[in-house]
């Protein structure tokens, strides 16, 4: 206990950084942070409570770690599981129920229970319809190579639509819906133990409301239910990715200063979008609350600002970016060809973007980006733009900061030499 805890007071404290502790796929022992109340740190979190009936679990993980959970999870108690709740249907929260419901048919038990929100289900049977594309996108948002995207899940056997109070085993454990990440989130409120397990709405970084690959967010929504949780004045937030937040005092503030850079996100966008700007201007122009940038557990190591500017942009005005250019646009491949014409051809394009590459700012980056694909699209096959476009998006991921951005770049780069289909 004494390892995972000192090492979140360490986080806390600015002492060690998300960057180098990421919140998403840090591996820990399982850390009993009060009487009866186990945390399991993985790829997604485990959190599992004692009762008389037997155990009480909040997500389950992914099915590469769930033997591990599983594991850790028996050293710490022999109790059957009762009760598992996903928190949301990710896929690396909700495939470790299986080992489970394995061990209770060798050992004549009673099966577990699956409680979740109602659109769980749904979103479920979207997997099942979009499974080639959420394969491709995940290999690319986390460079996993050989991810096969699932086809089997296992659904819950009862949902609920707004709030659903279980009792088990005498102790009472209170569901209710919130909209953030997903729609389907339930935050499981513990009021004997004072313990809240939030799911995905907290992660020890800069919210996961952008993300380019995925479907919708709701950053206000999420924001107030932020502010619900911390209504509920608990002293332990246990989420869905990261290590717990111990102390009312800092669950107060996680929540709350989580609350308001959401906030301000959406007010910002919302007031240039009513004065009719475009939505790069949006993008280049809002950004967090300076007293917030810095804090140690809203640094954009997963997600950033900027993809949350489009999220709200998606949800409130549309698809359509303000340019009456892209309304109905020329494929990306001929307008490539015409401006590589008036450059002088791919060559002229590509030694400008390293031209600009050499200069290292952000800025300076963002055109290489623009310069170097229009040569690619131009010129495909040529391997002379095929190495340059590799060099520039390879100098593109090393600069960036959020998971989401590193792993469209590297994929880009290895796009380039042929290595990705």
């Amino acid at each position: 206990m004494d390892d995972v805890l000192a090492t979140a007071d360490r986080l806390w404290r600015g002492e060690v950084t998300t960057a180098e502790l990421h919140p998403i796929g840090h591996m820990g022992g399982l850390t009993e942070v009060a009487d009866g109340i186990a945390f399991l740190p993985s790829f997604a979190n485990a959190t599992a409570v004692r009762t008389t009936d037997g155990l009480f679990m909040v997500d389950t993980g992914s099915s590469v770690v769930a033997p591990r959970i599983h594991e850790e999870i028996r050293r710490w108690s022999d109790a059957r599981l009762d009760t598992a709740v996903y928190s949301h249907g990710h896929i690396d929260h909700v495939f470790g129920v299986g080992v489970f419901e394995a061990e209770a048919v060798s050992r004549g038990w009673k099966p577990p229970r699956v409680v979740a929100h109602e659109h769980l289900p749904r979103r479920f049977d979207r997997y099942l319809r979009t499974a080639g594309y959420n394969q491709v996108v995940n290999r690319r948002q986390f460079g996993f190579k050989d991810l096969v995207w699932p086809t089997k899940y296992r659904y819950p056997d009862e949902t609920y639509s707004t709030e659903r109070d279980l009792d088990v085993g005498g102790m009472l454990f209170q569901l209710r819906h919130e909209k953030g990440e997903t729609d389907d989130h339930t935050v499981t409120w513990i009021p004997s133990l004072k313990a809240l397990c939030c799911g995905d709405l907290f992660i020890w970084a800069s919210p996961n409301a952008g993300n380019p690959q995925k479907v919708q967010r709701y950053p206000a929504e999420w924001a107030a239910a932020l502010r619900r949780m911390d209504a509920l004045a608990p002293e332990m937030l246990l989420p869905g990715h990261g290590l717990p937040v111990m102390g009312a005092d800092r669950v107060h503030q996680a929540l709350t200063d989580t609350a308001r850079y959401l906030e301000s996100l959406v007010d910002q966008t919302l007031a240039m979008m009513n004065d009719g700007a475009r939505l790069s201007e949006i993008l280049h122009t809002v950004r967090p609350p300076a007293d917030l940038e810095g804090l140690p557990y809203l640094q954009p190591v997963y997600d950033e600002p900027e993809f949350v500017v489009r999220n709200v942009w998606r949800l409130n005005g549309g698809w359509w970016d303000g340019n009456p250019a892209t309304l109905k646009p020329a494929p990306d491949a001929a307008l490539a060809s015409e401006l590589a014409g008036l450059a002088g051809g791919p060559a002229g394009l590509c030694d400008r973007a390293l031209e600009l590459l050499g200069h290292g700012d952000d800025g300076a980056l963002r055109l290489a980006c623009h310069l170097v694909e229009l040569a690619w699209l131009a010129a495909p096959e040529d391997a002379g733009v095929c190495e340059i476009r590799r060099q520039v998006y390879t100098a593109r991921a090393e600069a960036a900061t959020s998971t989401m951005a590193k792993g469209v770049y590297r994929w880009a780069a290895r796009e380039s030499l042929g290595e990705v289909t």
